[in-house]
């Protein structure tokens, strides 16, 4: 059984809630050689008649983390917990290849998978980026209509990507 750190933003946690969150989440024990050791992290929002449940599992190796919106929160709760299911399940061979010489304590691979996403680029494009402030870049990415824009920050002096959230406000990224 995985350790649960469950709190509310703006919701009060009942009892009733943990324990729903914890019956769901304890179907991933499966996918785990040492369940205990590992402390699930999830935080209950509610937000203009949304539900949402974020759920953070951190490993060794990697990061499992979903999060789920809905109008109900015990659907968002079964929603969240199909998510993460279906990650591990839909990266099984993919972390199997990749760690296949690194051991991975915690997480178990040796289950059966229903069908084997196969995972190819099939789109690559090179770019010339000009130099640009964040502001020019907001503008462009707007103007191109994209959810990102790659450019040559001149504030940072770095390559920076620029994308929005789900919010609708910004995020960037930069890279030294």
């Amino acid at each position: 059984m995985m350790k649960y750190n469950i709190r509310g933003d703006k919701l009060k946690v009942t009892k009733s809630i943990k324990d729903y969150i914890e019956e769901k989440l304890d179907r991933l024990n499966k996918y785990y050689e040492n369940a205990k050791d590992i402390e699930c992290k999830v935080l209950i929002r509610s937000k203009n008649n949304l539900q949402s449940i974020e759920v953070t599992i951190p490993l060794n190796k990697f990061i499992l983390r979903a999060e789920v919106s809905d109008k109900d929160l015990y659907a968002s709760i079964d929603l969240v917990v199909d998510k993460l299911e279906g990650q591990i399940r839909k990266n099984k061979t993919r972390l199997k290849n990749r760690y296949e010489r690194v051991e991975i304590p915690e997480m178990s691979l040796d289950f059966e998978d229903e069908e084997e996403e196969n995972f190819s680029i099939v789109k690559r494009k090179d770019i010339d980026t000009k130099p640009m402030d964040e502001e020019e870049a907001i503008l462009q990415m707007n103007l191109l209509n994209h959810d990102f824009f790659v450019f040559k920050n001149v504030d940072e002096e770095c390559v920076s990507v620029l994308y929005k959230r789900k919010d609708n406000k910004y995020g960037i990224i930069n890279v030294k």
